[in-house]
């Protein structure tokens, strides 16, 4: 499918990790389907099925699996339709279509992204409107702050650097790699600018921190006081995900961008959130 194709020379590592980036069969995106539109739109029906399946068990609607549910399906409605900017992400760009990733698409993510709203089925939140709606407005502006973070770096990307970040001259570093074609040897020089204003130049993946002020206001809707830790699985995993996410995105970035990369990491030393991490 592309040139990162390939066995690696283990059979078990070929099968966890994959051997191509883009499987197609017939033309027809595989991991674009298992990836995207298989495991995000369950999990975006999941949460209106399982308010719905509440309400006829208990014949009233539990304001915490309600409002966690709309939260939810109008995060993944703006996933769908800015779906470029997840294409443009490590699962995609960077992990290759094995086993590993693939299980977590059909599985894990069906599994675990929706558990907070499943175990609200049986287990009612018994959450007030009050403070429903609290934890559903915090989760808004961690989705409506993720996307104006994503977008932010998306227009600085599409200007080549020739916007403004908050009314001022975007800051940002001009970083070299050659990419080595493994074919025939040949290197091409290649020049990608880091942004360093904005969200962006306040952590390196600053974005990530309102993501997870949207899942944890999703699991705080279930009442973990009332309903025990079980809710809470996914926004700890998903901490756990991005922070290893981070990491690995930085790792990368040592590699490809080098010394470009390390003058960057002085001007945005922290990955999510300043003073911590």
């Amino acid at each position: 499918s592309t040139q990162d194709s390939g066995s690696t020379g283990s059979l078990m590592r070929d099968y966890l990790w994959g051997t191509e980036l883009y499987p197609r069969i017939l033309g027809f995106d595989l991991k674009r389907f298992i990836n995207s539109r298989f495991s995000m739109t369950f999990w975006m029906l999941a949460g209106l099925s399982y308010t719905y399946r509440s309400y006829t068990l208990h014949k009233q609607f539990d304001y915490g699996l309600l409002l966690s549910s709309v939260s939810q399906y109008i995060y993944l409605f703006k996933f769908f339709w800015w779906e470029m900017g997840y294409m443009r992400s490590i699962d995609i760009i960077v992990d290759r279509a094995g086993f590993t990733i693939q299980w977590g698409c059909l599985v894990w993510v069906p599994s675990v992204y929706t558990l907070h709203t499943r175990f609200l089925v049986l287990h009612p939140s018994g959450l007030s409107i009050g403070s429903a709606t609290f934890l559903f407005v915090l989760s808004l502006l961690g989705v409506v702050l993720n996307y104006a973070a994503d977008r932010e770096r998306d227009v600085f990307r599409a200007t080549g650097g020739k916007c403004r970040i908050w009314g001022k001259e975007p800051n940002y570093i001009s970083a070299e790699c050659t990419i080595v074609d493994p074919k025939t040897g040949k290197e091409t020089k290649k020049v990608s600018l880091l942004l360093a204003s904005g969200f962006w130049g306040i952590a390196r993946h600053f974005q990530y921190l309102f993501e997870l002020i949207a899942a944890w206001s999703w699991c705080l809707l279930s009442n973990p006081f009332k309903n025990g830790a079980v809710p809470l699985f996914y926004c700890v995993f998903l901490t756990w995900l991005l922070v290893d996410r981070a990491k690995r995105d930085s790792n990368k970035c040592h590699m490809k961008y080098g010394k470009f990369y390390e003058e960057y990491c002085r001007l945005v030393p922290y990955k999510i959130l300043p003073g911590v991490y």
